[in-house]
C-alpha cells in the first residue's frame, strides 16, 4: 500500500501539491450550515446534487475536486451519533478509507479530528480518542503481499492529523504507532503459510524481533521438552517432521521489581490438520493461524517493550504442528503431562488444550500474580458468540470485569461464559485423570475447564478463546482480508493498567 509517515500537524495548515483532506461532520439540525462553513474554509462550491445527497438520510460522504489545489480534493464524511455509533467508529472508518486511495498518486492526507466534547461519552480519555484515528490509518495500510510476484514499490504518503490538543495528539500518535507495530507483527505471523512458519521458525522469529527490543528469549528444543516431561506438547508434535518448541519471553521494565508479575500464554499450533481425527478439507488452510494466541502474546510483549512500560511480564508459547504420520498420537492414547496429570486422547483435533496444559503448569510454577492465556481453541466458541468477540473464562470477578471493560474500550471485545464446576463432569475419564474432549455440549466451556486442571488455583487466571475474531471475517473494515491481530490492543491496555490502584 503506502510507506506511511504519520505526524501531528501544526495549527497552521500548509497544503502541498497532491494533497487530500478528510473532514468529519456530525449529523445535526445545523448540518446545512456546517456544509456552508466547509465551503468557505476550503474555498469550494457544492453542487445542488451533492448538497441534497449528503443531507439526505442515506448520504454519507462527498468528494470534491479543487482545480486550483490547496488541497487538491476534499472528502466530507457524515457521522450519525445514533445507537450504532461506537468507540471503534473512526478506527474502522479510516481502515476502510485508506485502501480507497491506494491507486491514486496523492502525497499528503490531512485528517481533521472532530472536537472531543461531542464524543466524550464513548471514550475514556481525549488521548485514546485520538489514538483510534491513528490506529485506523495503520490498519487500513496493512497488506500481506510477501509472496506476490508483481509487487510494486510502496508510494510515500504523509498523513497529518489536526486536533484541538496538540500535546495529547502527539502522545496518542506515539503510543498508537508502537501498539500497531505489535499488531502488525502479530498479523504477519498469523498470515504466514505454515510451510514457512514451523515451530522452530516461529521461535527464531520471536527471538530475533523481541531480543532487539530488550526482551530475554529462551527456547527449549524437543530434547529439553522431553527432559521436562512436557508430554502434552510432545504428543501433539510427534506426528510432524518439524519438532515442537517451548518459547519463554521475559521482559522487566524500569523500576518493575516491585510490580505485579503478569504471565501471558499463547497457543502456538503452527498448523492444525486435526491429526488422526482429521479436519474437513474446506477452509483447512486457515489453520495456519492456529498459532494466533502465540502471535498475540509475542506482539503484545514486543509493543510493551518498545513502549518501555514499567511492568514485569513472563510470556510462554508452546508450539507444535498437529500432523498425520505413523508417529502421530492416536485416539485412545494416554498422555502424561509435566504436572504429573494424565490425559486420555479422545480426539486428536483437541490438541491446543494439550500443549497449553504443559504451558499453564510451567507458568504456575513461576508464581505470577495473574495468568492470561489466549488460544484459537474451539469452533464451539464461534458458534456461541460469533466471529467478532472472544470468549472469556475465569472465576475471578475482578479480572473478568477488567478484561470486559478494556474490551469495550479497545473494541477487542470479550464476553464471559460460565466456569461452574458442574462442567468438570463432562471431561471425566475412566482411565486417566482427564479426557481431552468433553462431548458435544458446551464445547468452549469444557475446553476451559480442561485447562483449569493445570493452573494453580491460588493464581487469578483467565482464558480467552479467540477462535472467532482472530480469523478474517466481515465484522469490520480491518478484519476482512487478513488475519486480524485481535487481542494485542486489549492486552497492551491490560498490562499498562495492571499496576494502577483502584
Amino acid at each position: 500500500m503506502f510507506k506511511l509517515k504519520i505526524s501531528a500537524a501544526d495549527k497552521k495548515i500548509s497544503y502541498k501539491p497532491l494533497s487530500v483532506s478528510l473532514k468529519y461532520l456530525i449529523e445535526e439540525k445545523k448540518l446545512s450550515d456546517s456544509l456552508k462553513n466547509i465551503e468557505r474554509v476550503f474555498n469550494v462550491k457544492l453542487s445542488e446534487l451533492q448538497r441534497k445527497s449528503f443531507l439526505s438520510e442515506s448520504g454519507n460522504e462527498i468528494r470534491i475536486s479543487k482545480y486550483d489545489g490547496k488541497p487538491d480534493e476534499v472528502f466530507i464524511s457524515k457521522i450519525k451519533l445514533d445507537n450504532k455509533f461506537s468507540a471503534d467508529y473512526f478506527r474502522n472508518h479510516l481502515a476502510g478509507f485508506l485502501p480507497e486511495l491506494k491507486k491514486e498518486e496523492l502525497k499528503f492526507l490531512h485528517v481533521f479530528i472532530p472536537k472531543y466534547q461531542a464524543f466524550k461519552s464513548y471514550f475514556d480519555s481525549e488521548e485514546y480518542y485520538y489514538q483510534t484515528f491513528v490506529e485506523g490509518v495503520i490498519y487500513g495500510n496493512y497488506s500481506f503481499d510477501l509472496y506476490k510476484s508483481d509487487k510494486k514499490n510502496l508510494k510515500d504518503l504523509s498523513v497529518l492529523f489536526y486536533a484541538d490538543n496538540s500535546n495529547k495528539l502527539r502522545s496518542a500518535l506515539a503510543k498508537a504507532e508502537i501498539i500497531m507495530e505489535g499488531v502488525n507483527f502479530t498479523r504477519d505471523l498469523q498470515n504466514e503459510p505454515a510451510i514457512k512458519l514451523t515451530p522452530d521458525d516461529l521461535a527464531n522469529r520471536v527471538r530475533f524481533n523481541l531480543s532487539k527490543a530488550g526482551v530475554k528469549v529462551k527456547v527449549f528444543d524437543e530434547k529439553e521438552i522431553a527432559r521436562r516431561k512436557m508430554g502434552g506438547l510432545l504428543a501433539v508434535g510427534m506426528g510432524s517432521e518439524n519438532p515442537p518448541r517451548f518459547i519463554i519471553m521475559e521482559y522487566k521494565g524500569k523500576d518493575s521489581g516491585k510490580k505485579k508479575k503478569i504471565a501471558l500464554v499463547g497457543k502456538g499450533v503452527t498448523f492444525d490438520s486435526g491429526g488422526i481425527s482429521i479436519k474437513p478439507a474446506q477452509n483447512m488452510g486457515e489453520m495456519k493461524a492456529d498459532m494466533s494466541g502465540a502471535a498475540v502474546v509475542a506482539g503484545t510483549i514486543l509493543a510493551v517493550a518498545k513502549a518501555k512500560l514499567p511492568v514485569n511480564i513472563l510470556g510462554v508459547i508452546p508450539t507444535a504442528e498437529n500432523m498425520l504420520s505413523g508417529k502421530a498420537m492416536r485416539p485412545g492414547d494416554i498422555v502424561k503431562t509435566s504436572s504429573g496429570k494424565t490425559i486420555e486422547v479422545d480426539n486428536t483435533d483437541a490438541e491446543g488444550r494439550m500443549i497449553l496444559a504443559d504451558a499453564l503448569h510451567y507458568v504456575s510454577q513461576q508464581k505470577p500474580d495473574v495468568i492470561v492465556d489466549l488460544a484459537t481453541l474451539t469452533g464451539a466458541c464461534v458458534v456461541a458468540l460469533g466471529e467478532f468477540v472472544a470468549g472469556l473464562f475465569t472465576k475471578d470477578t475482578k479480572l473478568s470485569d477488567t478484561l470486559y471493560d478494556l474490551g469495550l474500550k479497545t473494541y477487542d471485545r470479550v464476553w464471559s461464559l460460565p466456569m461452574w464446576d458442574d462442567y468438570h463432569e463432562l471431561n471425566k475419564s475412566d482411565i486417566a485423570d482427564v479426557k481431552n474432549v468433553g462431548g458435544r455440549w458446551g464445547g468452549a466451556i469444557t475446553a476451559a475447564k480442561f485447562l483449569e486442571n493445570f493452573v494453580d488455583e491460588k493464581i487469578p487466571w483467565a482464558h480467552l478463546d479467540i477462535a472467532g475474531p482472530s480469523m478474517l471475517n466481515e465484522s469490520n473494515n480491518y478484519s476482512k482480508k487478513f488475519m486480524t491481530g485481535f487481542g494485542v490492543r486489549l492486552l497492551f491496555e491490560f498490562v499498562q493498567n495492571s499496576n494502577k490502584k483502584k
